[in-house]
């Protein structure tokens, strides 16, 4: 050893050190990771093997697991969002000593707030948001000290929030919302010093309470989210010490009072969202928070004049106000902020002049101002950044001619200036605008004429009631995108030019009240879209094209007060009108029998050579006058009556004295064992009723009854009679419920609910008396044809088809009723059977609510009928209905979310095989990423209404979340159908206004 050289002596110890400090610590860190890799094997397969994790193995690195991150070759955090997990977490997942962070989130995890997570000692971020959990959350919370977030939304967490949770002294994030919490949420909160978002939103089971003032103490608060948590009273004043408050939300509560003092002066307050709520009370004027960039305080009852202040806020991008109270006139330094994009104050008390600056130093995008009481004219440069998308402002006083600078707004989508008072040429420019697709501007004092050419995208043209002139150009075969032409009430001439008729994508034609003359085209080559035309009120002369009877969706004809002459064409009797009006023309000849029935008593008036077979109508007979025309002599048909009717007389004289005492004796009887409850002012009484109850009226039947068409005087109006019965007498019970819901019933008051007018009970039967609609139920409409032409064979026979936008406000309609019903009824009232055969629609298609379980509760007192024991109908039956009897608002929203789906699929509730209906169909194909547009009814789908039929789409599955609270109320969904709709206002179509509809109810902040 002594013969080797210093140098070579020094490399072994070299090499002796590498081999007990390093190799080591590999050793043991290999050891480790596998130890680990076999924690979360075991812990895979405790999950349930889900498929979505199928790349973990025994042969690689946990590290490198998509699911899994780690630090130093540790274990620290286990991702595990969206994994299908069924099953309760195991206690071995705080095996992973060095665990930090874990996301279960977005599963189906049942079961107690998970008290094993308590082993995790170094747990920092804990997601469990959207699963299955139910009770309360544990009053030792705070055993998970280390905690940095936890989310525990969007589950079924109830009873208190435990003030033990103040004691997570480290949380900087906590997340709460939707859940069933029934108790209260304490002040205790307000000592979380570290705190930066607080989101309890979508808790609107929770007792009624203030924001409490320890909220103040939150100096770290970015985020304050409570929204729908049943807040009341004043914001207090403490909310002005949270000075690092970026986003505020506290809508959708019945907060009052004012604005407190120094809300408005937080130095870094970047967005402020407070809308939906029921404030009141003016916006201070000193407003110094000069950072500002987005404020919505929409929907609320806010009154006072907008301030002034609003001006010096230089960043602010979103400005909305709509629909509330204010009154006034907008101030004109808003005109001047450079960073403005949206202004939205429609739907309040406002008046004066628009400020005439708006637009020309920003770079505007939305301009809404209708339904106020402005006056002046339309600011002149509201497109001067050359982004604006949409203009709004119908239903105010505006004056003046149409700022020409609008037809050099490339990005312009939608101009909505009806009802005001402008006048002057329409700019031609603004026919051409590339983007545009809807144009309303009925009701002004517009001039000019019909363009040849149309911008390419645009698809709905309202210009009633102006000044509009001239001939309706031969060129109008090119406005190929036009869905809506509404043109009534201008001075148009000529004719009806043949181009017209090549419009193929048409829905609704309006040309009633102008000066149009000749004939109509004789050949409709692309008509088959249209379902309203109306050429009232015209010079039209000639005959009646046959061809009108082969359009397969019209529905409303009215041909009226022209010089149509000949016949009515036989083919009409294809047509399924719900509205026709031919009357004051030269028409002569027999109506086709298919109008020779009482709804269509009104639809032939002043037409003196019009005739029908059998004298249903105030027509005359067809028979009579062939007769009289051959020369039969009427004393001839005289004797020969006078000798049918003496013998007739003859045979039932005696039999009628025999039985007239007795058939009165017992109709007293009978009358003076019902009992007439009313509810409306009435024009007939029970005795018109019941003399009506005739197999010829029946209009329908079911398991509990009939129903009946009745009429109640010569005017042509009618009431639907529910005849209830029972094969024993009911219970006292039973009475009383049934008596008790039939007078909530009978209270209330909304168009878009049933009318109930009367109830006529006896011992044996209850008559329910409603209005009668006219289009019976939207299942016919949606479904009931389709089910005829198929169990016909016949599958070329055509059928009438609801078209998107009336479906849509079909939508709207119902939900106005269900949001009243919910929200604004005291008690609430559940429907528990919403379905789209209980949504009636009356002459205009109007929704109506109907059918609310009378029927059902009567039902239950007599013999078993075949029904499920709970209410409801197969396909809408909220899941949570079928194994608990405690049920609120959500069922209807499921319900009501499953009508949206049939709407836009055109598919039936229990669309599917046996295992699944149309919601979990529908939640089936977004899952495997299908394409949305191809689930869509193709009967309707047309690309001007693909976004709003999306839109539809996604909230219906929204609505038919599995979890009670994932579901919106339906005040939101009303809101977001109501924003579909073009006529409800104009909807940015930005990235940023689709977010609360891609994402709702579940608006994250984002971190």
């Amino acid at each position: 050893m002594s013969n080797i050289p210093l140098t070579c002596q020094i490399i072994p110890i070299h090499l002796f050190l590498f081999l007990i400090i390093v190799l080591p610590s590999e050793v043991i860190s290999q050891t480790v990771n596998t130890e680990e890799r076999s924690i979360l094997l075991d812990l895979r397969q405790k999950l349930g093997n889900p498929p979505s994790i199928d790349s973990w193995n025994s042969s690689s690195s946990p590290c490198i697991w998509p699911e899994i991150e780690c630090t130093e070759n540790y274990v620290t955090g286990l991702f595990l969002r969206n994994m299908d997990i069924t099953v309760e977490i195991p206690s071995t997942i705080c095996d992973l000593k060095n665990l930090t962070k874990l996301d279960l989130s977005w599963n189906f995890i049942p079961g107690e707030f998970p008290r094993v997570l308590f082993n995790c000692s170094k747990l920092q971020e804990l997601d469990l948001s959207q699963n299955y959990f139910v009770g309360p959350i544990p009053v030792d919370i705070h055993r998970l000290s280390g905690l940095r977030l936890i989310n525990l939304g969007a589950n079924n967490f109830s009873g208190d929030i435990p003030p033990e949770i103040s004691r997570l002294t480290e949380l900087q994030v906590l997340h709460l919302y939707q859940n069933e919490f029934n108790g209260t949420f304490p002040k205790e909160i307000g000592n979380l010093a570290n705190l930066e978002v607080l989101g309890m939103a979508y808790n609107d089971r929770f007792v009624p309470g203030q924001i409490p003032d320890e909220f103040g103490k939150l100096k770290k608060l970015r985020f304050l989210w409570m929204t729908e948590a049943n807040l009341i009273g004043e914001i207090p004043e403490s909310i002005a010490d949270l000075t690092n408050l970026e986003h505020v939300d506290l809508s959708r509560n019945n907060l009052v009072g004012a604005f407190p003092g120094g809300f408005f002066a937080l130095k870094n307050l970047s967005n402020f969202y407070m809308f939906h709520n029921r404030l009141s009370g003016e916006i201070p004027r000193s407003i110094q928070a000069i950072n500002l960039v987005g404020i919505d305080i929409s929907m609320n009852n806010l009154s006072g004049s907008i301030p002034d202040d609003f001006g010096k806020l230089q960043k602010l991008q979103l400005l909305n106000l709509f629909d509330n109270q204010f009154s006034g006139e907008v101030p004109s330094s808003i005109g001047l902020i450079p960073t403005l994009k949206q202004f939205s104050v429609f739907s309040n008390k406002l008046s004066g002049i628009l400020p005439p600056e708006m637009g020309l130093h920003s770079h505007l995008e939305a301009f809404e101002v209708s339904e106020n009481q402005f006056s002046g004219k339309l600011p002149e440069n509201l497109c001067a950044a050359g982004v604006l998308q949409g203009v709004v402002a119908f239903s105010n006083n505006l004056i003046g001619e149409l700022p020409k600078s609008l037809g050099d707004c490339h990005t312009l989508r939608t101009l909505q200036l009806h009802h005001n008072k402008f006048s002057g040429e329409f700019p031609s420019a603004v026919w051409r605008i590339f983007n545009l697709s809807s144009l309303m501007i009925s009701n002004n004092s517009f001039t000019g004429k019909l363009p040849m050419h149309l911008a390419w995208n645009l698809s709905r043209v309202e210009i009633g009631d102006n000044r509009f002139s001239g001939e309706i150009p031969s060129g109008i075969g090119s406005w190929s995108r036009l869905t809506v032409f509404k043109a009534s009430n201008n001075l148009l001439r000529g004719e009806i030019p043949k181009g017209l008729t090549y419009l193929n994508q048409l829905t609704t034609l309006l040309l009633d009240d102008n000066q149009l003359s000749g004939e109509l085209p004789s050949e409709i080559v692309s008509w088959r879209s249209l379902n309203t035309l109306d050429l009232a009120r015209n010079k039209l002369s000639g005959e009646i094209p046959a061809a009108f009877g082969s359009l397969p969706n019209l529905l409303n004809l009215d041909l009226s007060e022209n010089q149509f002459s000949g016949k009515i064409p036989p083919e009409f009797g294809n047509l399924r009108l719900t509205f026709l009006n031919l009357s004051s023309n030269k028409l002569s000849g027999k109506i086709p029998e298919e109008f020779d029935n009482l709804a269509y008593e009104n639809s032939f008036f002043n037409n003196a050579k019009l005739c029908v077979d059998t004298p249903v109508l105030n027509l005359p007979d067809c028979y009579s006058k062939t007769r009289a025309s051959s020369g039969l002599s009427s004393k001839y048909l005289a004797i020969i009556l006078v000798v049918a009717v003496i013998v007739f007389l003859a045979t039932v004289v005696s039999t009628l004295l025999v039985v007239r005492d007795y058939m009165r004796k017992k109709h007293q009887r009978e009358v003076a064992t019902w009992k007439l409850t009313l509810f409306q002012r009435l024009d007939f009484t029970e005795a018109n009723i019941l003399s009506s109850l005739t197999e010829s009226n029946m209009i329908g039947s079911g398991g509990s009854g009939k129903v009946y068409k009745i009429s109640t005087n010569n005017a042509g109006e009618y009431v639907a009679v529910k005849r209830i019965w029972n094969n024993r007498k009911l219970d006292e019970k039973l009475e009383k419920e049934f008596i008790a819901e039939v007078e909530i019933l009978g209270r209330i008051r909304h168009g878009n609910i049933e009318k109930l007018l009367c109830c006529i009970s006896s011992e044996d039967f209850k008559l329910l008396v409603y209005e009668y609609m006219e289009n019976r139920s939207l299942d016919r409409w949606l479904h009931g044809m389709k089910r005829s032409r198929i169990s016909s064979g016949l599958s070329s026979v055509h059928h009438a088809v609801l078209d998107w936008p009336r479906r849509l406000q079909i939508a709207i309609g119902a939900a106005q009723g269900l949001c009243y019903m919910h929200h604004e009824c005291s008690p609430s009232i559940i429907h528990r059977d919403v379905k789209s055969s209980n949504i009636l629609l009356d002459y205009e298609f109007k929704a109506r609510l109907a059918d609310f379980g009378l029927a059902k509760m009567l039902d239950r007192g007599g013999e078993p009928h075949t029904m499920s024991a709970v209410a409801g109908s197969f396909g809408y039956i909220a899941p949570e209905y079928a194994y608990t009897r405690k049920v609120n608002e959500k069922i209807d929203v499921y319900s009501f979310g499953v009508v949206l789906l049939e709407l836009v699929t055109g598919k039936e509730a229990n669309f599917g095989d046996e295992y699944t209906n149309l919601a979990e169909w529908a939640w089936r194909q977004y899952q495997e990423d299908k394409y949305i547009v191809d689930v869509l009814d193709q009967e309707i789908k047309e690309e001007d209404y693909l976004e709003q039929m999306t839109t539809v789409f996604k909230l219906g599955m929204i609505c038919t979340g599995t979890l009670p609270s994932s579901r919106p109320s339906m005040k939101e969904v009303l809101q977001i159908l109501r924003r579909c709709s073009p006529q409800q206002g104009y909807q940015p179509k930005n990235k940023d206004s689709q977010a609360h509809v891609d994402t709702l109810p579940l608006i994250i902040p984002t971190m």
